[in-house]
């Protein structure tokens, strides 16, 4: 997080109150709605919606919650921000799911989109808290940028949660951003700190309302990319980014992730290419081989890797293929194989060796080859 440093708060800052803005009336329009849902959120709330009130922001701001079939104490830690956030003007819109079961996290961010009236929406998950740069630093941005999802570099809470995940947030290229979005990591800029125009939200179409289970950000983020949507980081630290249990994230299956993985490439990537190879013999280059389309795994004209084990077995045979003979497909080593790559070998984990293997190849990130794992 090259400037983590510069954008972290002081206990000063903390402490002083945040001056009045100027209302938004009828001939001030709102500038940017902040889109928080909520679902049993009252542990972190407290700290998310002083963060709204902290901002820096000098513009008309409104805050836009939804509270979906809370059963905890969050309507109440909602009503007395609500009061707080008005006297330092900042209007505050609160729309609720009062039945017994929540409708989801993507239902949840479209009602508090569809009740506000922002130009820009900035997202903030509850239980999440932002700098007090964050909304002024990506309304900047998000002029100079206006078909573009703009994140921030972020502060994971607790520090040693995720760490691998969190160096790829902070430290993806301007060009990485675009090419790395097939990985297992998901968004290249994730989801708490995304921050975009209304009408382009609406021209790429809302969050999938289909609940539990519902990778909605993910499904998002491939519509914006599909529809010629770009993404932009600030480069900055503008959100303190919590692992807990409790978070939505957990309750999607790896298998449904990965499914939309894998269509997203074959649509984006394997469409116009007349054959590839797979990065990988083992288990997750031979997974996503199998994941194939009949036509794309016509295309897989071989596997590589370093082990020689699996080199010296020289193919792999498509034993679940009803084809007769079966596929066999050569397994060489990665010196030996042709561009293009598909690359199914983890970043970040064998102290820099496929890093330095894939270096010596002189391959352009994004035409040469695309990661997946």
């Amino acid at each position: 997080m090259a400037e983590a440093g510069r954008a972290g708060r002081s206990p000063a800052a903390a402490r002083r109150p945040v001056p009045p803005r100027p209302p938004a009336g009828p001939g001030r329009a709102v500038q940017v709605s902040v889109i928080v849902p909520v679902h049993n959120s009252e542990c972190w709330l407290d700290e998310c919606l002083k963060s709204v009130w902290e901002q820096d922001f000098k513009e008309t701001m409104e805050l836009s919650v939804f509270n979906d079939a809370s059963k905890d104490g969050s309507a109440e830690i909602i009503e007395k921000w609500k009061i707080k956030l008005e006297d330092a003007g900042v209007p505050v819109i609160v729309g609720s799911n009062d039945s017994s079961q929540p409708r989801g996290v993507g239902f949840a961010k479209n009602q508090a989109i569809i009740q506000s009236s922002g130009t820009y929406l900035c997202f903030l998950d509850s239980d999440d808290v932002m700098m007090p740069q964050r909304v002024r630093l990506q309304h900047e941005a998000a002029i100079q940028h206006p078909n573009s999802i703009i994140g921030c570099q972020v502060r994971r809470e607790p520090l040693e949660s995720t760490e691998r995940y969190t160096r790829w947030i902070n430290n993806l290229t301007e060009e990485q951003l675009l090419t790395q979005v097939f990985t297992s990591h998901g968004p290249t800029v994730i989801m708490p700190t995304w921050f975009c125009s209304r009408e382009w939200f609406f021209h790429v179409g809302k969050f999938d309302e289909g609940g539990k289970g519902v990778p909605e950000d993910l499904l998002f983020f491939y519509k914006h990319i599909q529809k010629g949507g770009e993404v932009f980081r600030v480069n900055h630290c503008l959100l303190l980014y919590r692992y807990h249990p409790q978070a939505a994230t957990h309750s999607v299956l790896e298998g449904t992730i990965w499914n939309h993985r894998v269509r997203f490439l074959e649509d984006r990537v394997l469409s116009s290419w007349p054959s590839f190879t797979i990065w990988n013999a083992g288990k997750q280059g031979k997974k996503l081989y199998r994941s194939l389309s009949p036509a794309n795994r016509k295309k897989v004209a071989a596997f590589c890797d370093v082990d020689e084990k699996k080199i010296t077995k020289g193919f792999y045979t498509y034993e679940e293929s009803e084809e007769r003979p079966k596929p066999r497909i050569p397994i060489c080593h990665f010196r030996d194989a042709a561009p293009p790559f598909i690359i199914c070998v983890k970043l970040d984990l064998t102290g820099g060796a496929f890093e330095t293997n894939l270096n010596m190849l002189n391959l352009k990130e994004g035409m040469d080859y695309y990661h997946f794992n």
